[in-house]
């Protein structure tokens, strides 16, 4: 049957991380590899060197901030952007694309800035907002994945120091709570059905240049499935190798694969 593969990266940047992006095509050689906060204007999006390498590219962006897109090796079926629901479309942080039976949607959720700032709110707002934009469109009997930069750090196991990070904003029990909540529309965390044990993080905080090798991280980064999904993944791993390169992003890659 062969594995599917499945990535996701934040990568802070696509135009500054382009290379570590194509080193990584190259190596692993992913059927999807989904980005977020790439930061670019859609004029801007370097689309060439993505789809020299063998890839289909679809993207929304905006100057310096947000940014999501989905390489593929052939092009969706079906695309959407943003919510539709009268409120903010957000469609620089959420992208659906559809390929046969498989519905894969890359969500750049916000970061929240501090909990008494409006983006919190909206930030716990956001997620039923992406609750209620999943019932309206999809079922958990479907093929679904769920991935991105989700912004919370779900568990306790999944920040090294949950005990000082109780009023963060990526791990506040209100964002955690909200988090929950969608995922409760059906998602597995697959990288958990592989990994229960602590000490795996998707992101580091640039301001302590030792805090990968020294473990001090957060778990920031989802590939999550749908029942009909999770029953097919054979493996989930973290590679810390783009987070080791030079001029790195702050995040590094999540992986899961499948049968096909």
């Amino acid at each position: 049957m062969g594995t599917l593969r499945v990535a996701t990266f934040n990568v802070n940047s696509i135009r500054s991380r382009l290379p570590h992006v194509l080193d990584w095509l190259q190596t692993h050689q992913p059927d999807y590899l989904a980005l977020q906060e790439t930061k670019v204007v859609d004029d801007l999006f370097p689309v060439a060197p993505l789809e020299e390498a063998g890839y289909h590219v679809t993207y929304r962006g905006q100057k310096a901030y947000n940014g999501v897109a989905l390489l593929s090796r052939q092009p969706p079926d079906l695309v959407e952007f943003g919510f539709d629901d009268g409120l903010s479309a957000d469609a620089s942080r959420l992208l659906r694309a559809d390929f046969g039976r498989l519905v894969i949607v890359n969500t750049y959720v916000p970061q929240g800035r501090a909990i008494d700032h409006p983006m919190f709110r909206y930030k716990v707002e956001w997620f039923r907002r992406l609750r209620d934009w999943f019932d309206q469109r999809l079922t958990p009997r479907r093929q679904v994945l769920w991935l991105g930069d989700m912004n919370v750090a779900h568990d306790p196991i999944d920040v090294h120091n949950p005990a000082e990070r109780a009023k963060h904003v990526c791990y506040h029990n209100d964002a955690r709570a909200a988090f929950a909540g969608t995922r409760a529309w059906g998602f597995i965390d697959t990288f958990r059905l592989h990994h229960p044990e602590p000490g795996h993080y998707t992101f580091f905080d640039y301001r302590n240049p030792n805090n990968v090798d020294g473990g001090k991280g957060w778990r920031l980064d989802y590939i999550l499935a749908s029942p009909a999904m999770a029953r097919r993944c054979t493996n989930a791993y973290i590679d810390l190798a783009p987070r080791r390169a030079p001029r790195p992003s702050d995040h590094t890659v999540l992986v899961a694969e499948f049968d096909r």
